[in-house]
């Protein structure tokens, strides 16, 4: 959650096209090349080396991930988006299972932020002592125990369908006494306290009737999302010592290609500011922004108005998606948290945009992981000359005289 980005708007046309069969095996993801795969959650025994106290193992490499392949000379990039979730607890609403659903009915990868703290009981809420904060306080409560036990379920299913799991940190603290004042050392220790949460389940719940988590967290962790997308300017030192590879905490970036920051050595994926549907400004790519321009900020708003709602918050995710598709090709990033404000209607527009979207040729719709490992395996002068489009700008000569060409320039598109 977090402010409403305003005022800058940019056009585009529609096509559209087929979307081919995926498979996680079909040659990686060069123009033409397929996206990921996906199987079911109750895979064949998997080798188990488990690790602490059993909470997670060590199961081997992850199922279900495509293999990252350069581009060749003047092809035309896939057009990649990432759907993520923040805080990713499964409540009586279904909404995790729903969309791993979603996702498997249309080939896709999508990225869970897992708050740490919804693999913590309530009753152990002692154990968390969140910086410049009280021993266990939380700006989002805790999970019932119900909760935890079905979020551990989804976690361990979404992780063998080759999708991420993220971190969404602990507590959600916002504002002015908020992530924002933490050092980079109290930084390091949220995540630490995250991740001793996730490994240490079974010691904290007791739960005896339920699988291992089915990676080793501190290796499957390498970026997250900041509560309300803020803190990052001190986070990113912690999260480059600790290896890992993105940070999704930015907001408002432009649909360019992505950059590294923090000395090179982290991918930023900003939310992006989109064309707002039926207006002359932007708006940011994540449900609760759609939500602040609708009905104030309030998740109970204008019943009458629900269904216009929920069609330009489709409308707003397409409008952004065909910029870049249509255009420079830049990864499209959609922000979401599994909630039911306004009747529901943003989890049923982002199910829609899915919907429509895995329509179109060349689309990968991804997990931030699978994105850093396909920008990664490209050439770093083939990156410099993606990032180098503007929002709305097309190679000029087309694709294959732009990216086949040691030199070349650019012009605006449609």
């Amino acid at each position: 959650m977090n402010g409403i980005s305003r005022r800058r708007v940019l056009t585009a046309g529609a096509t559209a096209g087929a979307l081919g069969a995926l498979s996680a095996c079909s040659g990686g993801w060069g123009a033409g090349g397929e996206g990921p795969a996906h199987g079911s959650a109750t895979e064949q025994a998997r080798p188990l080396k488990l690790i602490g106290d059993g909470s997670t193992a060590d199961t081997g490499a992850q199922p279900h991930q495509p293999k990252a392949e350069r581009l060749k000379t003047g092809s035309r990039p896939p057009q990649f988006v990432v759907f993520s979730w923040d805080g990713a607890g499964e409540l009586s609403n279904g909404l995790f299972s729903r969309f791993r659903k979603v996702a498997a009915d249309h080939g896709a990868s999508m990225t869970f932020f897992l708050s740490g703290i919804y693999t913590l009981p309530e009753s152990k809420k002692h154990l968390y002592r969140p910086p410049q904060h009280p021993v266990g306080a939380s700006a989002i409560g805790y999970l019932a125990d119900r909760h935890i036990h079905a979020t551990l379920q989804q976690v361990r299913a979404a992780w063998l369908e080759g999708h991420e799991i993220g971190t969404h940190f602990n507590g959600h603290f916002c504002g002015a006494d908020g992530v924002r004042r933490w050092s980079s050392a109290e930084w390091r220790s949220e995540i630490e306290q995250a991740v001793h949460f996730v490994t240490e389940w079974k010691t904290n719940t007791g739960f005896t009737d339920l699988d291992p988590l089915p990676f080793d967290y501190r290796k499957e962790l390498i970026g997250g999302r900041t509560p309300c997308l803020e803190g990052q300017a001190s986070l990113l030192p912690t999260a480059a010592a600790l290896g890992w590879k993105y940070d999704a905490s930015s907001s408002g970036g432009l649909q360019i290609w992505p950059a590294k920051v923090q000395g090179g050595r982290i991918w930023d994926f900003p939310l992006q500011s989109i064309p707002f549907s039926g207006h002359s400004f932007q708006v940011l790519s994540m449900d609760y922004n759609m939500m602040a321009n609708q009905s104030g900020g309030s998740p109970l708003g204008d019943r009458t108005r629900y269904d216009t709602w929920r069609a330009q918050a489709r409308d707003t995710y397409l409008a952004g998606f065909r910029r870049a598709y249509e255009t420079n090709r830049a990864p499209f990033f959609i922000g979401n948290h599994f909630e039911r404000w306004n009747g529901g209607i943003y989890m049923d527009a982002v199910e829609e945009a899915i919907e429509r979207i895995a329509k179109y040729d060349e689309v990968r719709m991804v997990s931030f992981r699978q994105l850093v490992e396909w920008l990664e395996a490209q050439d770093p002068a083939v990156l410099r000359k993606l990032r180098a489009l503007a929002p709305g700008q097309s190679p000029l000569g087309g694709w294959e005289e732009f990216l086949g060409a040691p030199a070349s320039s650019a012009t605006t598109g449609n």
